[in-house]
């Protein structure tokens, strides 16, 4: 198939048909299998490569082999799906029309190179869905909070009615149900910098949580790091929304300026262009011209008459209309202030495709959380157990620690993504009694404490230093039983690692389930 046809099929919004088109997909994982699952149906011949061996991937493999046989079409005389395991090999791309990556693949590999090269395009599961979506998308994306914020605009369309479908980077793939979807529905979708990195579309409304170090060990540097999570703005026509903080340093001055502007990096140029969707932006700091914000008092039909109340009250602002209260903020079930930017940025987004106040309210003062994002397991022996095992950069460990008043024993450890540990470090000195580390990132965290004590200590000549007890582990197991000794009653043992768990685990969620379970066993 040409090139030409190939840009035509992607490019087309009716019914994707893709009979005779070679499709090579690296990744066998979650979304790599849903890549081939849609372009089997779709009549493409589809190459399957995996790193992993013919043993290691015996579910994955019969399942679509058993899907393909069930889509083949009558009297085909060869495979419909085939498996090239152990290895990326560039003779792929002599069979190859169109290159697909899942998730966990990045395109600087040698065959992706190649493949740009020669001129292949590349697509992921976003992307085609986006594509072939038969409803507008709602797109979130950021470095933390995304799959909260995702949930929560979830909720919210549908108390206010509507039909909705959630998926991307949060559960399973939505290319897996395009067929449900109907154009009145709200399809609400996370994408993770991974998937942005190949977008040359934009969601009709877009948000983006917040940039803040993150993934580090795959992207470059923060430049490239950001510039992949602009992407879900890039190319968005007049007419939709774009979401952001007010309140983050990168995001901020785009919100206020209309323009998107970053500095060149390591392998990343500058990027600059302009906002094309109406801007709605969140706040805790202050009010803002059009979105959600966390106001200090009450509100009164006035704009500038305050009832002073130190819980505040959540915003929801749009033009020409008057100010309307969502909910005070001490009504708000999720844990942390984190979450109320979270909560915000939500009823911007849900506000923007259609929901009612009431909606956001009772979703806002109800939603208690998703699991493995400050999770209560139980309350033992007077202590809280809480599983966060999502937080896998030190920038949510910091905002987890700051969710609590109670002192806290934390374990944190896992697999680092060559980010920053200092800043994390000063707020544990702050916030926890007691640090349990475990896995690879053991020695790096406790030389993070390590050096914060030092520059204290050197800050305040004479000043004692309330130094946290800290034990280190191997894994997991051990770090669940170390906190159980160090915990007393009226404290918090919180697992929010600042690490990824790859070093030991599947994912955060396996290491999040093998938390609880060790914590549920715990006499």
């Amino acid at each position: 198939m040409t090139l030409k046809a190939v840009n035509h099929a992607l490019s087309s919004s009716s019914a994707p048909r893709y009979a005779g088109l070679r499709v090579t997909i690296l990744g066998m994982a979650r979304q790599g299998l849903a890549i081939a699952r849609f372009f089997i149906e779709a009549g493409a011949q589809v190459t399957l490569s995996d790193l992993r061996t013919a043993e290691q991937l015996v579910t994955a493999r019969v399942g679509l082999e058993r899907f393909a046989d069930a889509h083949a079409p009558q009297g085909a005389e060869q495979p419909v799906v085939r498996f090239v395991l152990g290895g990326h090999p560039l003779s792929l791309l002599a069979q190859t029309d169109l290159l697909c990556l899942s998730g966990g693949v990045s395109p600087a590999i040698p065959i992706v190179r190649a493949a740009v090269a020669a001129g292949i395009p590349l697509s992921n599961d976003g992307q085609l869905t986006l594509r072939h979506c038969p409803a507008p998308v709602l797109g979130i994306t950021g470095s933390a909070g995304k799959t909260t914020t995702t949930t929560l605009i979830g909720l919210m369309l549908e108390a206010a009615g509507f039909t909705v479908h959630i998926g991307g980077n949060i559960g399973e793939p939505l290319l897996d149900r395009l067929a449900t979807v109907r154009p009145g529905d709200k399809v609400v979708m996370e994408l993770s910098s991974f998937q942005l990195e190949l977008f040359d579309r934009s969601p009709a409304i877009a948000a983006i949580t917040n940039i803040t170090p993150n993934h580090l060990d795959r992207h470059p540097s923060m430049s490239h790091y950001a510039a992949a999570k602009a992407n879900i703005l890039r190319f968005q026509e007049p007419g939709g929304a774009c979401v952001l903080s007010a309140d983050d340093s990168y995001t901020g001055p785009w919100l206020r300026d209309g323009r998107c502007q970053i500095a060149k990096g390591a392998g990343q140029g500058a990027v600059y262009f302009p906002l094309q969707g109406t801007r709605l932006g969140f706040s805790l700091a202050g009010e803002v011209e059009a979105g959600a914000f966390l106001a200090g008092g009450a509100r009164s039909p006035g704009r500038a008459s305050l009832v002073p109340d130190p819980a505040g009250v959540l915003v929801w602002r749009r033009p020409g209309l008057p100010d309307v209260e969502v909910c005070r903020a001490r009504d708000v079930r999720l844990r942390g202030r984190h979450n109320l930017a979270n909560v915000l940025a939500a009823i911007c987004v849900a506000g923007a495709a259609g929901a009612n106040t009431a909606a956001m309210t009772q979703t806002a003062t109800s939603f208690g959380g998703v699991e493995h994002r400050l999770e209560i397991v139980r309350q033992r022996a007077g202590v809280l157990w809480v599983n966060d095992s999502i937080a896998t950069a030190p920038e949510r460990t910091v905002a987890a620690l700051r969710s609590f008043s109670e002192p806290i024993i934390l374990l944190a450890g896992g697999r680092d993504k060559n980010l920053p540990w200092d800043g994390c470090a000063a707020v544990i000195y702050e916030r926890a009694r007691g640090v349990v580390l475990f896995g690879e990132a053991a020695g790096l965290i406790a030389g993070a404490l390590a050096r914060y004590e030092r520059l204290a200590a050197a800050s305040r000549p004479g000043a004692p230093v309330m130094r946290p007890q800290t034990i280190s582990c191997a894994d997991l197991p051990e770090a669940v039983a170390a906190a159980a000794r160090l915990a007393r009653p009226g404290e918090v043992a919180l697992l929010s690692p600042g690490g990824t768990s790859f070093d030991a685990y599947e994912d955060f969620a396996a290491r999040g389930r093998h938390f609880r379970a060790l914590v549920e066993a715990l006499p």
